[in-house]
């Protein structure tokens, strides 16, 4: 059984930085391909990015390609979104889990960009 708690998430303006850590407790991290997905108010959940358990192959969602990056770091049983230029529509809930999904969800961290 993996769980899963996500942090970092904070308020600030429009092209600024932050970076998303999740941390995972278990045994099997490092066997699975992990993703971050976000939950916008009034929307349903949506996959933001993606890697595979060697850390390679990361996937992103067009809306981020060239702003966000995911790595992973299995001995640690970490993974962290690195989400440069921020933009008002990154506004959201962001959560860690497998992908696709079979953990049960954490907390999420809240990510809002506004001026």
């Amino acid at each position: 059984q993996v769980q899963l708690v996500e942090s970092g998430g904070g308020s600030v303006q429009p092209g600024e930085s932050l970076t998303l850590i999740c941390a995972a407790s278990g045994t099997f991290f490092g066997s699975f391909m992990m993703a971050w997905f976000r939950q916008a108010p009034g929307k349903e959940r949506e996959f933001v990015a993606g890697i595979s358990w060697t850390a390679g192959w990361p996937l992103y969602v067009d809306s981020v390609k060239g702003r966000f990056a995911i790595s992973r770091d299995n001995t640690n049983k970490t993974m962290s979104l690195q989400m440069n230029d921020l933009k008002p529509e990154d506004t959201a809930i962001y959560y860690c889990n497998a992908n696709p999904p079979s953990f049960e969800w954490g907390p999420g961290t809240q990510v809002t960009v506004a001026s």
